[in-house]
């Protein structure tokens, strides 16, 4: 593991920087400076805070710490002494916001292509650097929308028109999955936050979009559980009767994957804790009627429209 001393002290990331890499509030950060001396972001001519990659990986010690029961006093109180002792705690699986400074050498388009070439001839380790390179200077927005999203739509279309095979669109919907896995995992979990359940509605295996939304949302500060494809409604439902999730959110990219769901709202309604109902995908962008038909809530045809009608649901 990496301590969290290895990161740089410099100051370079704005507090909604910040506030968008950790989950945690500006006004929440701001109260800890206050109260707890926990961070000391250096402060500009303009009185802005400015924090380094190290004030970040200790917020999210401390907020991981939460996760396990600990208050923020009890979890600076731990921090302290560990560092009156010359110990750095270890940090935890980072994903750091772009460097301001930074400029990206190719608009998005251009990494895109790239990423396309190197991922059909199965080029690993370039499309690792090709990422890599991409997670510097761009949001996760852009890399998702813009990079990814673009990439695999034109390796969809490669294999359907019989240039490449189907090992090799598994491979680069597999690469990228574990990319996403990643990032989903490095973001902290707050118990306290609205709890959610993503993934595929039965039949349906197309996971990528619904799993980028599990990011989105996750970096958003709420609890994701990405559950995969193919999830039988009925089961869904009983394991939902469980967790007591505040929403469920299903995709579907054929009329055959959407059918299951006529049922989902109902039964859902069926057991105690009542969770919201929200689908999306494909089928339902291309299929007005299919839509306003189904019982529950659209999200919207494209991951930004659905990030804004979640926080308006569960907000």
């Amino acid at each position: 593991m990496v301590s969290i001393a290895e990161y740089s002290a410099k100051p370079k990331y704005t507090i909604k920087a910040v506030s968008e890499c950790t989950g945690v509030k500006p006004v929440t950060l701001r109260a800890w400076e206050r109260r707890y001396d926990l961070i000391e972001p250096d402060r500009q001519d303009n009185n802005y805070r400015l924090y380094s990659e190290r004030d970040i990986e200790i917020i999210r010690w401390i907020t991981h710490r939460l996760e396990n029961d600990l208050t923020i006093s009890n979890a600076v109180r731990e921090y302290r002494h560990m560092r009156d002792n010359g110990i750095w705690p270890e940090a935890l699986p980072s994903v750091l916001p772009p460097e301001p400074s930074k400029e990206p050498k190719y608009p998005p388009k251009s990494y895109a292509d790239q990423l396309y070439k190197a991922l059909i001839v199965h080029d690993e380790s370039n499309a690792r650097q090709i990422v890599n390179v991409v997670q510097s200077v761009f949001d996760l927005k852009i890399i998702f929308f813009e990079i990814f999203q673009p990439c695999l739509y034109e390796i969809g279309d490669a294999w359907y028109r019989g240039e490449i095979r189907i090992a090799t669109e598994h491979f680069a919907s597999s690469f990228i999955r574990r990319i996403l896995m990643n990032l989903k995992q490095a973001f902290p979990v707050y118990s306290a936050a609205p709890s959610l359940l993503i993934g595929c509605a039965p039949e349906e295996f197309h996971e990528i979009a619904p799993l980028m939304l599990s990011v989105l949302l996750r970096r958003e500060g709420y609890q994701v559980e990405f559950l995969g494809a193919d999830l039988p409604v009925d089961d869904l439902v009983a394991y939902a009767e469980d967790v007591e999730p505040d929403m469920i959110i299903l995709s579907a990219g054929f009329d055959w994957t959407a059918r299951p769901l006529n049922t989902m709202q109902a039964s859902l309604n069926r057991i105690p804790s009542q969770p919201k109902f929200g689908f999306g995908g494909r089928y339902f962008n291309e299929n007005e009627a299919a839509r306003n038909e189904l019982a529950g809530v659209f999200l919207g045809t494209d991951l930004n429209q659905a990030v804004h009608n979640v926080h308006k649901l569960l907000d």
